[in-house]
Order: C-alpha cells, then structure tokens, then sequence
C-alpha cells in the first residue's frame, strides 16, 4: 500500500483542511491562503482540493470540499485525498467527523491494481484523526484489497486452481484448515451440480471448504460463488458479455474479503467459508439446455438456460451448509443482470426473512458506508420456477423479477440455517469514485462484519 497511516503526525505532516461551503468562509486562513483559493475559485466544493503553496515555493498544507449532509459513501470521498495530495506527510486539521471512515476512505483511494504494470502512486503518509481505530482501518482496508485483487486478475491467472491456491494462502495466514473436494469426486461426494456446470473447463471444477475457530463457537458460514470465468456455456453469451466474465467469481472474492476481517478480528464464531470454484466452459461433455440434474439436497433441477450457472453450484454448497445448522448463513454472489437494472451497480440488494438481521445490516450498511438495499424474497413468484419435467427450473420464462426468483431459486435449498441472507453483488466499479478506481469492488462485507462483530466480538 503506497500510503502509510499512521496514529502520531510526524514533525513536517502538513495540514490538509476539510471544509464545506458553508465552513470555508469561517475557516481561519492566512491572507495569502485565502487569495490562492479565491484565485483557484476554490469555495469549499464538494470533493475539490487546493493544494496551499508556502514559503519558497514549498507546500503549507491543502484544503478538501467535503459534503455538507452525510449520505451513500460521502464518508469515504477523503479517497481523493490519496491519489492527489503531493507526496510527503499529512494529517488532518482539526476535528473531523466520523475520524474512521475518513482514514478508511483514504487506504481504499490509495488502492492500484500493480500487478501486470508498474502505476505510478503518490507516497504519502497520513496521520488518522482522533477517535480512530488503526487495527480495525487497517484490516478493512485489507480485505477490501483482497477482493478487488482476487477479481482484477484475469482468469488466465486465477482460474479454480489459483482461486483454491488463494484460500490457502488465506488460511495459512490465520492458521485456518481447508478441505477441497474435486474434479470425479464431487460426484462420489454428492455435488452433482457443482461438477455437472464445471466438467467442461480445463481445470477441474471443486469445492473448497475453509474452517477457523472453536467447534463450539457460533456457527457463521459464507458460501461465496467462484464461477472463474462465464462464457454462458452452451447458451453462450455474446461477446461484449464476456468482457467482465472474469468477475463473475467476485461472490467468492468478497466472502474471502469477509473472512478475512473476521478472522483478523478473532471474533467468537465458527467460521466456515465454502466455494464452488468452476469455469462455465464450452466443450463436448458441457451440461445443456433441457437437460436435468440431479441436486445434492434431491431435488430435480431442469436447465432452462446454462447461462443461469451460479444458483446451481451455490444450491449444492448452500445445501452442504445448511446441513451443519448455522446460527448464520450467508451467500454472496454476482448473479442476475437483473439486481443491476433494479439498483445499478453501486447499492447491491440482499434477501432474508430474517427481520432482525435484515434490520442490523441495513443500518449497518450506512453506518458504515457499505450501500445495501432489501428486495423481497416474494413468495408468488416461486411458481415462476416451475418445470413440467423436473421438480423446478433453474429459470423462468418471463424474465420478470430476475433477482427476486434467483434469490428464490436458492432459498429452496436452505432449511435449517437459523438466519440465511443472500446477496446479490456486482463486485465492480464501472467508474473511478473517490475511494475506487475503475476494477474489482467488496461490496456488503463492511456492513455484515460490523453485524457480526456487534454480535459475536465479545
């Protein structure tokens, strides 16, 4: 990470002034200060910075527009700050509203996917406001890495082999085990869907299976779907529709995002993250249409559309979880074009008939300026999924409520979790935002571990 936080400013950190239109005229400034801003025709607009010049040419300090009213991810707009603000040592002037969020809003700006080319980045070092939490900026600012790392990379690198690769990596880091049931296997171990979506990809299709924490703890399980690439199988998508495949496994991205924060945390749970990890690939034993598979939990699922992939391996993992009882069980997941023309890519919509939990995580969600939206799981249209040949469909035939039905689609294979919430992820940022750049996003999983943290963190 290019910018360094720090909790003590050092002896040269310059001064970088939030102000809002209506502060600005209030700020104390010197005279030549405030002429350089009126030259700049600086106000205190929203998101613009003015870099203050000193004695000789040097730099005194900076002043940043915040937004007068709090809302979305306005927080986190100090993002700017980390691509902008020459190199060198900073701190903020003064007090700051919400102090955590805005040094988290810087480590998230200050994000650069490096990894095929070298991007120029500012070296900066930033003292966080009082009242905040390094540990905990810091490890939020980790996972969010994470996941946009894992979904940046193109799938010639991070395909199954490398998504397992990854959660190992993972779970060495936190002393964590991992179980992985693969390629024939998953036949012999009853996860018919999972293999039946993967069989066609060159790299064999799997389960990965991370456990951490006491056996008796609560038990929290993230089922994240790792669809590595998606051309549509047989239904194949066209090729403008193939571009941001490589994200289509930014559930399993943000689950292992989540997992991470919650293991850094060491809160009081039995963590269990489970991962289909498949490629939806073309070839001569690929699953079709109007065939019908067979589910772990025994019902029959006819393919309407083989494009409709993920709500198939999520159903036998979700099955798998269920299985265990959780107190909580969440899966998360880049699943219907449909939440996208609902919402749009920036406020994903999650599903539950848990009213309390449903509750904890919309507050959250704002709290932390993490944007979550409830949609209802709407009963009616579960008929929607009919099948004249198999039990249910894994699509309808309207197109209407695509979301709704997806979440429906997964909700039958959930019984005996005590809490299931399903999230419907876009795990991307189509434009450059003041805490992103253009690439991979998490989405949702501030929110829920700051759910979980007030419930099981001590």
């Amino acid at each position: 990470m290019p910018l360094k936080l720090t909790e003590k400013p050092a002896r040269d950190a310059r001064p970088v002034h939030l102000v809002t239109k209506k502060s600005f005229d209030q700020l104390d400034l010197d005279d030549r200060s405030r002429a350089w801003a009126a030259a700049n025709g600086f106000s205190g607009q929203a998101g613009k910075l003015l870099v203050l010049p000193g004695e000789g040419g040097a730099v005194a300090g900076a002043l940043f527009g915040v937004a007068a009213e709090r809302g979305g991810l306005a927080p986190l707009e100090t993002g700017t700050l980390a691509r902008q603000l020459p190199d060198g040592a900073w701190r903020f002037a003064g007090q700051v509203e919400e102090p955590e969020l805005a040094a988290l809003g810087l480590a998230l700006g200050g994000y650069s996917f490096s990894r095929y080319r070298k991007n120029e980045t500012p070296k900066l070092e930033f003292a966080v406001a009082d009242g905040s939490d390094l540990a905990a900026v810091q490890r939020r600012a980790d996972a969010v890495y994470l996941v946009r790392d894992l979904i940046n990379t193109p799938t010639s690198d991070m395909g199954p082999d490398a998504l397992e690769a990854a959660v190992r990596k993972l779970a060495k880091a936190h002393k964590a085990s991992v179980k992985v049931i693969a390629g024939d296997d998953l036949l012999k171990k009853n996860f018919p869907m999972i293999h039946a979506v993967g069989r066609a990809s060159a790299q064999a299709p799997r389960l990965i299976d991370l456990t951490w924490g006491p056996k008796g703890a609560p038990k929290v399980t993230l089922v994240g779907k790792g669809v590595c690439f998606d051309t549509g199988g047989l239904d194949i998508k066209p090729a403008s529709g193939m571009l941001l495949m490589k994200k289509d496994m930014g559930g399993a991205a943000n689950v292992l995002g989540l997992a991470s924060m919650i293991m850094a945390a060491g809160l009081k749970v039995r963590l269990r993250v489970l991962v289909p990890a498949v490629e939806n690939s073309i070839a001569g034993n690929a699953f079709r249409p109007g065939d019908v598979l067979q589910s772990r939990k025994g019902p029959t699922v006819e393919i309407g559309n083989t494009d409709a992939e993920g709500r198939l391996v999520l159903a036998d993992a979700l099955a798998l979880a269920d299985e265990e009882e959780p107190q909580v069980l969440i899966d998360m997941a880049t699943l219907t074009g449909a939440a996208r023309v609902a919402l749009g890519p920036d406020l994903p919509p999650f599903f539950t008939d848990d009213e309390a939990f449903a509750s904890d995580l919309a507050e959250a969600s704002m709290r932390v300026a993490d944007p979550l939206w409830r949609m209802p799981l709407w009963r009616p249209y579960d008929r929607k999924l009919a099948s004249k040949v198999a039990d249910f469909n894994n699509v309808t035939s309207d197109g209407f409520a695509g979301a709704v039905t997806a979440a429906l689609f997964l909700r039958r294979f959930v019984e005996k979790a005590q809490s299931w919430t399903h999230l419907d992820v876009y795990g991307w940022s189509p434009v450059d935002r003041p805490h992103c750049p253009v690439g991979g996003e998490a989405q949702g999983i501030r929110a829920i571990e700051d759910v979980l943290a007030r419930r099981y963190g001590g």
